[in-house]
This record gives structure tokens, sequence and C-alpha cells, in this order.
């Protein structure tokens, strides 16, 4: 219905779909989210978008599915330009596009892989955290909580390939090649364009947000050892600290 109030349907633990997540409530627009576990989504993905896309996040607005944060944010900034994502001046805006799409393309599927990857070798940490996407009911039978995480390690496997030891020290140098760039282009900065917050600064630190695990971004619980000797020297790093300092400024409470 025209005017209604938007609905995002999501998974509460995706950065990508936390991106989406942020820019509704930066821009603070009432919204309804709707969450969904994984592998479940694909098909609602395809039912809102008619066939777009199998992905959340999606937004529906006016009864139409957008899928993908980047098209999001996209018609958010054309409904609601205030506050602003994109720079105003041209050559600013197109380098926070180009920055939004290389973090997206390069960082987000390594960073999901790794975490995906050390989640599966830690069965009981992940039976904890599929936990999470069962209804109340059932949310505390240790069975039930086993089954979500053998079907969680079996749908990113079949979906990722997160089992793949080369495919994960791949995306290990990925997500550190990632981080370089970040600390390269913030060249001791505060922002990645110009010296206001954009869709740049956005996109990094939401995609970025496993390894600085800020208060105020998607909570995973107790992390596998092995990640967490991954993550923490990361954190400790300049980039890792602007992440943590990012979400302080700039990521605002949920909008309802």
């Amino acid at each position: 219905m025209k005017g209604s109030r938007p609905v995002l349907w999501h998974i509460s633990v995706s950065h990508y779909n936390e991106k989406a997540r942020w820019a509704l409530d930066y821009k603070r627009i009432p919204h309804r989210r709707r969450g969904l576990p994984g592998g479940v989504h694909m098909l609602a993905a395809l039912l809102l978008t008619r066939g777009e896309t199998v992905t959340f996040p999606v937004l529906v607005l006016d009864g139409k599915g957008i899928g993908d944060s980047t098209a999001i944010i996209g018609e958010l900034e054309r409904r609601w330009p205030d506050p602003p994502l994109y720079p105003e001046d041209p050559a600013a805006r197109r380098r926070a596009l180009d920055l939004e799409d290389y973090f997206d393309e390069e960082l987000g599927p390594a960073i999901r892989l790794v975490g995906w990857h050390e989640m599966s070798r830690a069965p009981e940490r992940l039976a904890e955290l599929s936990a999470d996407f069962l209804p109340p009911g059932v949310r505390d039978d240790p069975r039930a909580a086993a089954a979500a995480g053998r079907y969680a390690a079996a749908f990113t496997n079949a979906r990722y390939g997160v089992k793949n030891e080369e495919a994960a020290e791949r995306s290990r140098q990925k997500v550190l090649a990632a981080l370089d760039r970040l600390e390269a282009e913030l060249d001791g900065g505060d922002y990645l364009v110009g010296d206001r917050f954009s869709v740049a600064d956005l996109t990094a630190a939401s995609l970025f947000y496993p390894l600085a695990l800020h208060p105020d971004a998607p909570s995973l619980g107790k992390l596998p050892e092995a990640l967490e000797r991954w993550r923490a020297p990361l954190a400790e790093r300049p980039g890792g600290r602007w992440v943590a300092e990012i979400y302080r400024r700039h990521r605002p409470p949920p909008v309802g």
C-alpha cells in the first residue's frame, strides 16, 4: 500500500543486513523489521522481489521489494535525502560510491566466509548462535539447537563453501588487504571521503563489524577460540579501532 511504513526483511547477524539497518536508523526512518533464518530467507527474497534476488536484506517500500544493500541505500537517499549519505560534490560522491563497491565486493564475502568457517568448526558455539533463530518455545531445547547448528553448517557450506580450508585462507588474506586499504584511504583522518560521515564509512564499518564487535553492532556472542585469536589483533590495528569509533559516533539506536 502506497505510503505504508517500510518493512526491512533481514538476517540479524549479517553484515550486509547491518549496512541497511544502519542507513535506516541513521536517517531516522520509522520502519518495521522481519527476521528469518538463513536458507528460509532465499525463498522469501524471491517472492518479495519478484524473482530479482535470493538474498537479504530486502526493503519493502510501497509494496515493492528492493534487494541489495547498495540499492536500498540509493532509494533511501532519493526519498529521504537528509541527513545525506552521499557527498554533494560529484567527485567526492563518485569516490564514496567506488569505496562502497570495493568493500561490498572484496571485504563482504571474505569476512563472511572466515566467520562461518570458524563457526562451522565449533559445533557447540554454532548451535548456540543458531538457537537464536528458533521460536521461543524450542529455543532452550539442546536437541533443537544442535539440529539448527547442523543445518546452519550444511547451508553455509553449500552456499559459500565455508569448510574449504584454502578458500578460508584466501578470504583471510582478502580481509587483511581490505584493512590495509581502509587504513591507507583514511591516512590518519576521521573519514574516508572529505570531512564528514558518508556511505563509504557506513559500508566499511558495517562490513568490518565482526572485527570491532562494538556493543551497538549485532551480537555474535562468545566467539570460537580460533576466530577470536584471528580477530583480536586486527581489532587493535588503527582500522579496527576506527570501526569501533565510527560505531560510537554515528550508529544511532534502532528506529521502530
